[in-house]
């Protein structure tokens, strides 16, 4: 009888802490798919842009510090019918400030770890500082 008590027992545990798991896996996943959602690819790169991107130790919205401003950037690609994107893959040669370029390496060799729908989330949120 103890043993069917005791069986018994860690059955329901068994059970009860899959049960846990499969919902918080699941509750997780969708709050991070409405997350992604509910943002515009320029508020995506926005977040890129100042967190894992690292871009604002050398960019800024309106003005030259390290690196070209985003305004300068946006106006530029746009001038000379360039793509941002194939430029954060390493496809492509540097068209605003190839001086620059060499300091710029660093921080290619992490946008090329990004997906697609990051970089362009990256490329809407500069094109989008355009006045």
């Amino acid at each position: 009888m103890k043993k069917l008590i005791l069986l018994s027992f860690a059955l329901i545990a068994f059970s009860c802490k899959k049960e846990s798991q499969e919902s918080f896996g699941n509750e997780e996943q969708t709050t991070v798919a409405t997350q992604e959602k509910e943002l515009t690819p320029e508020e995506i790169g926005k977040v890129i842009f100042e967190g894992k991107g690292n871009c604002t130790s050398c960019h800024q919205i309106d003005s030259k510090t390290i690196g070209p401003s985003t305004q300068e950037i946006a106006k530029i690609y746009k001038e000379k019918n360039g793509n941002i994107v194939t430029f954060l893959k390493g496809e492509s040669e540097a068209i605003v400030d190839p001086s620059q370029f060499a300091l710029m390496q660093a921080n290619l060799a992490l946008t090329k770890t990004f997906t697609v729908k990051e970089l362009q989330s990256l490329e809407a949120y500069i094109n989008s500082s355009l006045k």
